[in-house]
Protein backbone atom coordinates (compact mmCIF):
# COMPACT_ATOMS: atom_id res chain seq x y z
CA UNK A 1 0.00 0.00 0.00
CA UNK A 2 1.58 3.51 -0.70
CA UNK A 3 1.52 5.89 1.83
CA UNK A 4 -1.34 8.48 1.72
CA UNK A 5 -1.11 12.03 -0.10
CA UNK A 6 -3.60 14.85 -1.19
CA UNK A 7 -4.63 17.35 -3.44
CA UNK A 8 -6.73 20.68 -2.81
CA UNK A 9 -7.59 23.71 -4.88
CA UNK A 10 -8.91 26.88 -3.28
CA UNK A 11 -11.33 28.38 -5.47
CA UNK A 12 -10.42 31.66 -5.06
CA UNK A 13 -12.46 33.87 -7.55
CA UNK A 14 -12.05 36.96 -9.90
CA UNK A 15 -13.69 39.41 -7.08
CA UNK A 16 -11.22 37.61 -4.35
CA UNK A 17 -7.94 38.35 -5.83
CA UNK A 18 -9.08 41.96 -6.94
CA UNK A 19 -10.25 42.68 -3.45
CA UNK A 20 -6.86 41.74 -1.52
CA UNK A 21 -5.19 44.03 -4.37
CA UNK A 22 -8.02 46.60 -3.83
CA UNK A 23 -8.72 46.72 -6.81
CA UNK A 24 -11.89 48.67 -7.54
CA UNK A 25 -15.02 46.84 -8.39
CA UNK A 26 -14.47 43.95 -6.68
CA UNK A 27 -17.98 44.47 -4.85
CA UNK A 28 -20.02 43.41 -7.55
CA UNK A 29 -18.14 40.12 -7.18
CA UNK A 30 -17.20 39.60 -10.97
CA UNK A 31 -16.37 35.66 -11.24
CA UNK A 32 -15.40 33.08 -13.64
CA UNK A 33 -15.98 30.01 -11.86
CA UNK A 34 -18.43 28.82 -14.94
CA UNK A 35 -15.22 29.53 -17.39
CA UNK A 36 -12.69 27.26 -15.10
CA UNK A 37 -14.44 24.84 -13.04
CA UNK A 38 -15.51 22.90 -16.08
CA UNK A 39 -11.81 23.16 -17.11
CA UNK A 40 -10.81 21.59 -13.36
CA UNK A 41 -13.11 18.94 -13.18
CA UNK A 42 -12.24 17.68 -16.56
CA UNK A 43 -8.76 17.34 -15.79
CA UNK A 44 -9.41 15.14 -12.50
CA UNK A 45 -11.68 13.37 -14.64
CA UNK A 46 -8.76 12.19 -17.37
CA UNK A 47 -6.40 11.96 -14.06
CA UNK A 48 -9.07 9.69 -11.91
CA UNK A 49 -8.65 11.72 -9.34
CA UNK A 50 -10.70 13.15 -6.47
CA UNK A 51 -9.29 16.36 -4.80
CA UNK A 52 -10.50 18.65 -1.95
CA UNK A 53 -12.15 21.65 -3.03
CA UNK A 54 -11.74 24.79 -0.48
CA UNK A 55 -15.00 27.23 -1.48
CA UNK A 56 -15.40 30.82 -0.72
CA UNK A 57 -18.87 31.20 0.85
CA UNK A 58 -19.95 34.18 -0.88
CA UNK A 59 -19.78 32.80 -4.33
CA UNK A 60 -22.43 29.85 -3.29
CA UNK A 61 -24.98 32.67 -2.55
CA UNK A 62 -24.79 33.85 -6.29
CA UNK A 63 -26.73 32.14 -7.90
CA UNK A 64 -24.80 32.16 -11.64
CA UNK A 65 -22.23 29.93 -9.23
CA UNK A 66 -24.83 27.43 -7.55
CA UNK A 67 -24.80 25.03 -10.93
CA UNK A 68 -21.14 24.90 -11.28
CA UNK A 69 -20.27 24.23 -7.16
CA UNK A 70 -22.91 21.66 -7.04
CA UNK A 71 -20.80 19.84 -10.11
CA UNK A 72 -17.88 19.76 -7.80
CA UNK A 73 -19.95 18.00 -4.96
CA UNK A 74 -21.82 15.79 -7.94
CA UNK A 75 -18.28 14.60 -9.34
CA UNK A 76 -17.12 13.10 -5.94
CA UNK A 77 -14.86 15.83 -4.95
CA UNK A 78 -14.72 17.05 -1.16
CA UNK A 79 -16.22 20.27 -0.27
CA UNK A 80 -14.42 22.35 2.46
CA UNK A 81 -14.60 25.92 4.06
CA UNK A 82 -12.24 28.76 2.77
CA UNK A 83 -14.45 31.25 4.70
CA UNK A 84 -16.89 33.89 3.41
CA UNK A 85 -15.44 36.64 2.58
CA UNK A 86 -11.67 35.72 1.64
CA UNK A 87 -9.95 38.20 3.65
CA UNK A 88 -6.46 37.29 4.42
CA UNK A 89 -6.54 39.29 8.18
CA UNK A 90 -8.68 36.66 9.46
CA UNK A 91 -6.41 36.23 12.43
CA UNK A 92 -7.18 39.61 13.79
CA UNK A 93 -11.33 38.56 13.80
CA UNK A 94 -12.58 38.08 17.14
CA UNK A 95 -14.52 35.09 18.39
CA UNK A 96 -17.63 36.09 17.73
CA UNK A 97 -16.24 37.43 14.48
CA UNK A 98 -14.78 34.27 13.45
CA UNK A 99 -18.06 32.24 14.36
CA UNK A 100 -19.93 34.60 12.06
CA UNK A 101 -17.31 34.05 8.98
CA UNK A 102 -16.87 30.50 9.40
CA UNK A 103 -20.41 29.45 10.30
CA UNK A 104 -22.17 31.69 7.19
CA UNK A 105 -19.47 29.64 5.25
CA UNK A 106 -20.69 26.66 5.93
CA UNK A 107 -24.15 27.55 5.48
CA UNK A 108 -24.49 28.82 2.68
CA UNK A 109 -21.98 25.85 0.78
CA UNK A 110 -24.04 22.91 2.50
CA UNK A 111 -26.87 25.02 0.74
CA UNK A 112 -25.76 23.93 -2.54
CA UNK A 113 -23.64 21.65 -2.65
CA UNK A 114 -25.17 19.57 0.14
CA UNK A 115 -22.18 18.52 1.96
CA UNK A 116 -21.21 20.17 5.68
CA UNK A 117 -17.63 20.88 5.24
CA UNK A 118 -15.41 19.02 7.58
CA UNK A 119 -12.09 20.89 6.98
CA UNK A 120 -11.03 24.59 6.27
CA UNK A 121 -7.81 26.63 5.27
CA UNK A 122 -7.66 30.03 5.94
CA UNK A 123 -7.15 32.92 2.58
CA UNK A 124 -3.55 33.72 2.83
CA UNK A 125 -2.75 30.98 5.22
CA UNK A 126 -4.63 33.07 7.48
CA UNK A 127 -4.44 31.74 11.03
CA UNK A 128 -4.46 31.77 14.72
CA UNK A 129 -4.98 29.80 18.10
CA UNK A 130 -8.05 31.74 18.32
CA UNK A 131 -9.09 30.18 14.42
CA UNK A 132 -8.14 27.04 15.56
CA UNK A 133 -10.42 26.97 19.04
CA UNK A 134 -13.17 27.88 16.73
CA UNK A 135 -12.77 25.16 14.10
CA UNK A 136 -12.58 22.61 16.99
CA UNK A 137 -15.48 24.14 18.33
CA UNK A 138 -17.49 24.03 15.22
CA UNK A 139 -16.95 20.66 14.75
CA UNK A 140 -13.91 20.61 12.22
CA UNK A 141 -11.85 17.41 11.26
CA UNK A 142 -8.44 19.43 10.31
CA UNK A 143 -7.17 22.63 9.28
CA UNK A 144 -4.85 23.39 6.15
CA UNK A 145 -3.97 26.83 6.89
CA UNK A 146 0.15 26.78 7.49
CA UNK A 147 2.40 27.27 4.76
CA UNK A 148 5.70 26.38 6.35
CA UNK A 149 8.16 28.57 3.69
CA UNK A 150 10.70 30.82 3.49
CA UNK A 151 9.61 33.06 0.84
CA UNK A 152 6.29 34.27 2.51
CA UNK A 153 7.30 37.77 3.03
CA UNK A 154 9.25 38.02 -0.29
CA UNK A 155 5.65 37.01 -2.08
CA UNK A 156 4.07 39.73 0.07
CA UNK A 157 6.52 41.61 -1.19
CA UNK A 158 5.82 41.41 -4.64
CA UNK A 159 2.60 41.59 -4.06
CA UNK A 160 2.27 44.60 -2.54
CA UNK A 161 4.44 46.26 -4.94
CA UNK A 162 2.22 45.19 -7.88
CA UNK A 163 -1.36 46.44 -6.04
CA UNK A 164 -3.36 49.50 -5.60
CA UNK A 165 -3.82 49.36 -1.67
CA UNK A 166 -3.10 52.41 0.96
CA UNK A 167 -1.12 51.84 3.68
CA UNK A 168 -3.82 51.48 5.92
CA UNK A 169 -4.34 48.91 3.66
CA UNK A 170 -0.82 46.98 3.61
CA UNK A 171 -1.17 47.14 7.27
CA UNK A 172 -4.18 44.84 7.41
CA UNK A 173 -2.42 42.39 5.07
CA UNK A 174 0.20 42.37 6.98
CA UNK A 175 0.01 38.38 7.53
CA UNK A 176 -0.56 37.35 3.84
CA UNK A 177 1.27 34.44 3.08
CA UNK A 178 3.06 34.38 6.83
CA UNK A 179 6.29 34.92 8.42
CA UNK A 180 9.74 34.53 7.74
CA UNK A 181 9.46 31.87 10.99
CA UNK A 182 6.78 29.70 9.64
CA UNK A 183 9.60 28.45 7.47
CA UNK A 184 10.56 26.40 10.46
CA UNK A 185 7.60 24.51 10.91
CA UNK A 186 7.08 21.42 10.44
CA UNK A 187 5.44 19.72 6.55
CA UNK A 188 4.32 16.51 8.59
CA UNK A 189 0.80 16.35 8.94
CA UNK A 190 0.38 16.16 13.27
CA UNK A 191 -2.89 17.03 15.62
CA UNK A 192 -2.82 19.93 17.95
CA UNK A 193 -3.69 19.03 21.52
CA UNK A 194 -7.70 20.12 20.77
CA UNK A 195 -7.52 17.37 18.32
CA UNK A 196 -7.88 19.37 15.33
CA UNK A 197 -5.81 17.58 12.57
CA UNK A 198 -2.90 19.93 11.01
CA UNK A 199 -2.23 19.58 6.97
CA UNK A 200 0.00 21.80 6.46
CA UNK A 201 0.71 23.05 2.94
CA UNK A 202 3.84 21.26 1.41
CA UNK A 203 6.97 23.01 0.59
CA UNK A 204 10.36 21.80 -0.42
CA UNK A 205 11.84 19.55 2.14
CA UNK A 206 15.28 21.40 3.53
CA UNK A 207 14.97 24.65 1.31
CA UNK A 208 11.26 25.40 2.45
CA UNK A 209 10.68 26.75 -0.86
CA UNK A 210 7.46 27.02 -2.55
CA UNK A 211 5.90 24.05 -4.57
CA UNK A 212 2.02 24.83 -5.30
CA UNK A 213 1.26 25.23 -9.07
CA UNK A 214 1.16 29.02 -9.11
CA UNK A 215 5.11 28.80 -8.85
CA UNK A 216 4.99 26.68 -11.36
CA UNK A 217 3.51 28.58 -13.63
CA UNK A 218 5.98 31.60 -12.43
CA UNK A 219 9.27 29.23 -13.88
CA UNK A 220 7.28 27.50 -16.70
CA UNK A 221 6.72 31.25 -17.99
CA UNK A 222 10.33 31.15 -18.23
CA UNK A 223 11.37 27.38 -19.25
CA UNK A 224 8.73 24.53 -18.65
CA UNK A 225 11.56 21.79 -18.23
CA UNK A 226 12.91 24.23 -15.09
CA UNK A 227 9.38 23.61 -14.01
CA UNK A 228 9.35 20.17 -14.33
CA UNK A 229 12.35 20.09 -12.83
CA UNK A 230 11.78 22.03 -9.74
CA UNK A 231 8.45 19.82 -9.31
CA UNK A 232 10.15 16.34 -9.91
CA UNK A 233 13.24 17.61 -7.16
CA UNK A 234 10.47 18.57 -5.13
CA UNK A 235 9.13 14.89 -5.07
CA UNK A 236 12.20 13.11 -5.20
CA UNK A 237 12.48 14.90 -1.50
CA UNK A 238 9.79 14.53 0.28
CA UNK A 239 10.47 10.49 -0.78
CA UNK A 240 13.65 10.84 0.44
CA UNK A 241 12.59 12.58 3.55
CA UNK A 242 9.09 11.04 4.22
CA UNK A 243 7.10 13.54 3.71
CA UNK A 244 3.22 13.09 2.29
CA UNK A 245 2.35 15.97 0.51
CA UNK A 246 -0.26 17.67 0.24
CA UNK A 247 -0.09 19.73 -3.14
CA UNK A 248 -2.42 23.09 -3.37
CA UNK A 249 -4.03 24.31 -7.11
CA UNK A 250 -5.66 27.33 -7.83
CA UNK A 251 -8.14 28.15 -10.49
CA UNK A 252 -5.51 30.23 -12.01
CA UNK A 253 -3.58 26.91 -12.90
CA UNK A 254 -6.16 26.52 -15.54
CA UNK A 255 -6.36 30.26 -17.10
CA UNK A 256 -4.52 32.39 -18.74
CA UNK A 257 -4.83 35.92 -19.44
CA UNK A 258 -6.98 36.08 -22.49
CA UNK A 259 -10.08 34.30 -20.26
CA UNK A 260 -9.48 36.66 -17.34
CA UNK A 261 -7.95 39.95 -18.58
CA UNK A 262 -8.06 41.66 -15.24
CA UNK A 263 -5.78 39.16 -13.72
CA UNK A 264 -2.56 40.04 -15.81
CA UNK A 265 -0.79 41.44 -12.89
CA UNK A 266 -0.81 37.92 -11.51
CA UNK A 267 2.36 35.43 -12.05
CA UNK A 268 2.05 33.03 -14.62
CA UNK A 269 -0.98 34.26 -16.54
CA UNK A 270 0.76 35.06 -19.79
CA UNK A 271 1.29 30.81 -20.03
CA UNK A 272 -0.93 29.60 -22.30
CA UNK A 273 -4.30 27.58 -20.44
CA UNK A 274 -3.31 24.87 -22.11
CA UNK A 275 0.31 24.35 -20.97
CA UNK A 276 -0.44 25.37 -17.91
CA UNK A 277 -2.88 22.47 -17.81
CA UNK A 278 -0.06 20.16 -19.01
CA UNK A 279 2.21 20.91 -15.95
CA UNK A 280 -0.60 20.22 -13.60
CA UNK A 281 -1.49 17.04 -15.04
CA UNK A 282 2.20 16.29 -14.75
CA UNK A 283 2.21 16.94 -11.42
CA UNK A 284 -0.55 15.19 -10.33
CA UNK A 285 0.72 11.91 -11.88
CA UNK A 286 4.16 12.30 -10.25
CA UNK A 287 1.94 12.03 -6.89
CA UNK A 288 -0.14 9.49 -8.26
CA UNK A 289 2.95 7.72 -9.09
CA UNK A 290 4.36 7.19 -5.27
CA UNK A 291 1.64 8.03 -3.13
CA UNK A 292 -2.04 6.98 -2.62
CA UNK A 293 -3.41 10.65 -3.11
CA UNK A 294 -6.44 11.59 -2.39
CA UNK A 295 -8.90 14.17 -0.67
CA UNK A 296 -7.46 16.08 2.74
CA UNK A 297 -10.24 14.27 4.38
CA UNK A 298 -8.53 11.07 3.36
CA UNK A 299 -5.32 11.95 4.11
CA UNK A 300 -5.89 13.19 7.59
CA UNK A 301 -7.98 9.80 8.25
CA UNK A 302 -5.55 7.81 7.17
CA UNK A 303 -2.47 8.85 9.55
CA UNK A 304 -4.95 10.05 12.63
CA UNK A 305 -3.81 7.55 15.00
CA UNK A 306 -0.33 7.84 14.11
CA UNK A 307 0.32 11.75 14.48
CA UNK A 308 1.87 13.20 17.55
CA UNK A 309 -0.03 15.90 19.21
CA UNK A 310 1.78 19.41 19.94
CA UNK A 311 0.98 23.09 20.74
CA UNK A 312 4.32 24.34 19.25
CA UNK A 313 5.36 23.77 15.95
CA UNK A 314 9.07 23.77 16.64
CA UNK A 315 8.81 20.75 18.56
CA UNK A 316 8.45 18.54 14.82
CA UNK A 317 10.21 19.13 12.40
CA UNK A 318 10.42 17.70 8.85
Amino acid sequence: MKPAASISLDLDNLWSYLKTQGVPGWESFPGYLDVVVPRILDVLERCGQRITFFIVGQDATIESNRAVLKQIADAGHEIANHSFMHEPWLHLYSREQLHEEIGGAEKAIAAVTGKQPRGFRGPGFSTSPLVREVLAERGYAYDASLFPSALGPVARLFFFLNSKLSAEEKAQRKGLYGKFSDAFGTLRTFAWDNGLIELPVTTMPLLRLPVHTTYLMFLAQKSEPLAKLYWNTAVLLCRLRGVAPSLLLHPTDFLDVQDVPQMSFFPGMKLPAARKIAIVEHAIRALQQHWQTGTMSQHAESIHAATPKLTHLSTLQA
